[in-house]
């Protein structure tokens, strides 16, 4: 199986993962699973993306943002899954925000978005050609 038809495969496999835990989301249910499953999906997909413009397009042309930007999406998922899990599991931070609707929670990942946003354009402006 190639790169291409591996990352098709994922692809579709997160698009199809997306859309079943928004229609979920829609009606008030946050499926878990499905909801693992399309983080996992599109992590692995900006990764795939990321390591493709790296060590195949050695960041040549636009390959370089892509780089940079499908990384920094990579890292703030698993960040996101992060404070979420810090939340649901940490008692500090669990009676701050029970139910990940109150305003603590929501500061903390517009701060985590914040930082990533930051982190990302100065990469893309910086980050140099390899090789």
């Amino acid at each position: 199986m190639t790169l291409l038809q591996i990352h098709v495969a994922l692809s579709l496999l997160g698009i199809v993962a997306g859309l079943a835990a928004m229609i979920a989301m829609s009606q008030g249910k946050l499926p878990g699973t499905l909801t693992a499953v399309f983080l996992g999906i599109v992590s692995l997909v900006m990764l795939a993306l990321a390591i493709t413009a790296l060590y195949l397009f050695h960041l040549a042309g636009a390959w370089r943002w892509i780089y940079v930007v499908t990384a920094t999406i990579a890292c703030w998922l698993n960040c996101f899954v992060g404070v979420v899990q810090t939340f649901m599991k940490v008692a500090f931070f669990n009676a701050l925000a029970p139910t990940q609707q109150e305003p603590p929670f929501l500061i903390a990942q517009l701060a985590v978005l914040a930082l990533f946003i930051v982190l990302g354009w100065l990469g893309v402006k910086r980050v140099k050609r390899q090789g």
